[in-house]
């Protein structure tokens, strides 16, 4: 694809470039048109088996592009758009791993996007935050619930609340990201954790990332069960 991101494919995985570098790869509605085109590729392609997210130029992105704000035809025509192409949850709800590359600024969306990644590594210059409520809204690509449910709730709130961001290091202390590298190490980093997942059996990742997912919403029971259920789908899969 061209224009505001870039979708590549070799041995299995795909990198998914955020490419408006000029405006630190901020989100406008065409850049989220082309998010769902591509993530529905990865998802339908059956030889893309990991997807590696990343920012062009300085950042990964600075967040939503506050110029689109109000451009679309009427209110409920944006809402209706945002209803049918759910961007967020489509990556959210990928059967495959995804893995989040940050450097410079992942603020807002970009934050957001990350946290709808299964794994994060950053480089040393990464900074994560969400400002949304400082400019007078709340964050609206899931950052309301995917960090408190990836970090202390007590410290997610303090985040939202105030607005301020947080480097790499205290980023990995807290858990937010899995690992931190030199900026010059990032992307061969990423390439390595992605050969890795590229070799396991996509099924059996497929199954693992649904009953992460899934489970979050379930009772500890109601997980347990839907573990053994997919478990048990696997193994019977295999013996076919």
């Amino acid at each position: 694809m061209s224009g505001t991101i870039v979708y590549e494919k070799t041995d299995g995985i795909a990198r998914l470039t955020l490419n408006r570098p000029a405006v630190l790869n901020a989100l406008n509605l065409e850049m989220r048109d082309e998010l769902w085109d591509a993530l529905r590729a990865f998802r339908d392609d059956p030889d893309a088996r990991v997807l590696v997210l990343r920012g062009a130029g300085k950042a990964f992105s600075a967040g939503a592009d506050i110029s689109d704000f109000g451009t679309a035809p009427s209110l409920a025509e944006a809402r209706r758009a945002r209803r049918e192409r759910d961007v967020w949850d489509l990556l959210l709800h990928l059967p495959k791993p995804t893995i989040a590359a940050v450097h410079g600024y992942a603020l807002g969306a970009g934050c957001e996007m990350s946290l709808l990644c299964d794994l994060r590594i950053a480089a040393d210059d990464a900074s994560f935050g969400l400002p949304e409520v400082s400019l007078g809204y709340i964050p609206s690509a899931g950052g309301t619930q995917t960090l408190p449910r990836t970090i202390s709730p007590g410290v997610a709130m303090q985040m939202i609340l105030s607005g301020d961001p947080i480097s790499a290091e205290e980023a990995y202390r807290l858990r937010l990201v899995h690992r931190v590298v030199p900026r010059d190490e990032l992307d061969a980093a990423a390439d390595g954790w992605a050969r890795t997942l590229a070799e396991r059996d996509p099924r059996a990742l497929a199954y693992a990332l649904e009953a992460v997912v899934r489970g979050l919403d379930l009772s500890l029971a109601d997980g347990l069960a839907l573990e053994a259920a997919l478990g048990n789908r696997l193994r019977a899969e295999g013996a076919a």
